[in-house]
């Protein structure tokens, strides 16, 4: 039976570089930051599989990258292991683990885990006393374009809830 082809994050520490799982296939990013500009500049990896782990983030927090690769939240005692291991996790179980996720109405997208985090954390009262926003860094928008428009929360609801959407009706007409 086929599987769903899957994303995942990878980590390889000798050449301190990630490297994505990308439907079946590995793809090494230029640098150490996850980011559509880094996909558009990514090649084939050709190292040793048995050298990637699997990060233990699998949020990607560029939205327009986010809307490429549907990277999952997988289970605690799975992330850090190296590719060979993941890859006979997800053959064994895999689909069961998405299907249950989804009947429980749990969502498998590490997008929806960050969302979460992210409203629980919104939602914890503050005093003026211990509020720092966080400062913009320089470089992280070096090199880029000032016409781009942050998404709102709306907008990051929806690409995520349609993400959701296509992964519940893949996983539950799946023909066992």
């Amino acid at each position: 039976m086929p599987l769903r082809p899957i994303d995942a994050i990878f980590v390889c520490p000798k050449q301190r570089l990630y490297v994505v799982y990308y439907r079946g296939e590995l793809w090494q990013l230029p640098r150490m930051k996850i980011d559509d500009r880094s996909w558009q500049n990514r090649r084939l990896y050709t190292g040793e599989s048995s050298a990637l782990y699997l990060s233990s983030r699998q949020t990607i927090k560029d939205p327009v990258l986010a809307q490429k690769l549907r990277t999952l939240n997988f289970p605690v005692a799975l992330r850090g292991s190296p590719l060979p291991r993941f890859e006979a996790w997800w053959e064994t179980h895999g689909f069961k683990w998405l299907k249950d996720k989804l009947t429980t109405g749990q969502s498998p997208l590490a997008a929806h885990q960050a969302t979460a985090s992210a409203k629980a954390i919104d939602n914890l009262p503050t005093s003026p006393s211990n509020y720092q926003p966080d400062a913009p860094n320089a470089n992280d928008n070096a090199g880029q374009k000032s016409s781009e428009q942050p998404m709102t929360a709306s907008a990051k609801t929806d690409i995520f809830a349609q993400m959701l959407a296509d992964l519940v009706d893949e996983v539950l007409h799946q023909q066992l």
